[in-house]
């Protein structure tokens, strides 16, 4: 296996078995409390949760988050996930196609449209790999998986820890920028666990970027899946740093909520986002969207694709209830939700909102 193609592996088995959650800190949207209708005058059964994300109609502002590609045992996960999104009527993202433009035999654990016809399909590249590549280059892989969008990784903390990893994370804007002018599909820019802040938004407002993924902490910290692997390798400085920087990053609810105002088009949480009632509080923050990963992997393994869409059926119940008890018949009422900040959350917006 290649080098790529065993880090993938190694990515899938950390995540599915070991704890690699933030360890002190969390993405706050325990600071966030929604305010309860006692009497909501509504039928639980015309509530509307469906919307429109990045040009496809979704049945419920969800998809399952980028994961993985680049192996056998990648491209079963992501054909069976993208099934199970095709069903539900939710978005699927893929993992970084990093492993298909070196190894372009890879790319067949990366097509999942023939399984999922009409699924919004988000490609991935990382933005160090993209300033490597022509335009046309970064087009052939959102072509070849037949994505509506592409979503531009970036991950420096995960780098840094990673052996190996990329240290050069120069031009990144402009490749941005580049890519945001060039390219005939939307291009979200995200993180990989550690957030954006508003001065980042800021600039990639000015470059012309209209959609964001926060990927904010408190879920899955990448920066503790390559101390592991760091560990494993015998990397006593990489794991040593990965140790340091474990908990690094801004929440992903104050992500969400100090990046929502700034007028972008879309602004996706993800990060540590595991309910419904998680995602009915990203949206009452500013959320048009938001994206599980792990919770589904894990109820893959667990239970097969019918494991994995019965979780995907527990986040929209979950979703669906808060919309009632805030009196929300549809997400543009959830989206002026009464809502109650309390704790650190406060702290994070109160200091940084405007900054």
């Amino acid at each position: 296996m290649s080098s790529i193609g065993q880090r993938k592996a190694d990515h899938l088995a950390i995540c599915a078995t070991e704890d690699v959650g933030f360890r002190e800190f969390s993405t706050l949207f325990q600071d966030v409390r929604l305010v309860h209708d006692a009497l909501a005058d509504l039928d639980e059964r015309t509530v509307d949760a469906s919307c429109t994300l990045l040009g496809k109609r979704l049945k419920a502002p969800l998809f399952i988050a980028a994961m993985t590609g680049g192996t056998d045992e990648a491209g079963e996960i992501n054909r069976e996930l993208a099934r199970v999104a095709e069903e539900k009527g939710v978005g699927f993202g893929l993992g970084s196609q990093r492993a298909m433009h070196v190894r372009p035999e890879s790319a067949a654990s990366y097509r999942v449209r023939d399984v999922a016809p009409g699924t919004l399909i988000l490609g991935n590249v990382g933005v160090v790999q993209a300033k490597a590549m022509s335009t046309d280059e970064v087009h052939a892989l959102v072509a070849g998986v037949g994505a509506d969008a592409l979503c531009v990784h970036l991950n420096p903390a995960m780098e840094l820890v990673q052996p190996g990893g990329d240290r050069d994370f120069s031009g990144s804007l402009d490749t941005i920028a580049r890519l945001v002018a060039e390219l005939p599909v939307p291009v979200v820019v995200k993180e990989t666990g550690c957030g954006l802040s508003p001065d980042v938004g800021r600039r990639l407002r000015n470059v012309g970027v209209q959609h964001l993924d926060v990927s904010g902490a408190g879920g899955t910290s990448w920066v503790g899946v390559e101390a592991k692997r760091a560990a494993v390798a015998g990397d006593e400085a990489s794991r040593a740093l990965g140790d340091t920087f474990w908990d690094w990053g801004i929440p992903t609810a104050a992500s969400v909520a100090l990046v929502a105002p700034l007028g972008f088009r879309t602004v996706i949480a993800t990060g540590g986002v595991a309910t419904g009632l998680d995602v009915a509080k990203a949206i009452a923050l500013g959320a048009s969207a938001a994206g599980i990963a792990r919770p589904i992997l894990k109820a893959l393994r667990a239970g097969g694709r019918a494991g994995a869409s019965a979780a995907v059926d527990a986040i929209v119940r979950e979703l669906r209830a808060a919309m009632l008890l805030t009196g929300s018949r549809d997400l543009r009422a959830l989206a002026r939700a009464r809502r109650v900040i309390k704790g650190e959350l406060s702290l994070w917006i109160d200091q940084l909102a405007g900054h």
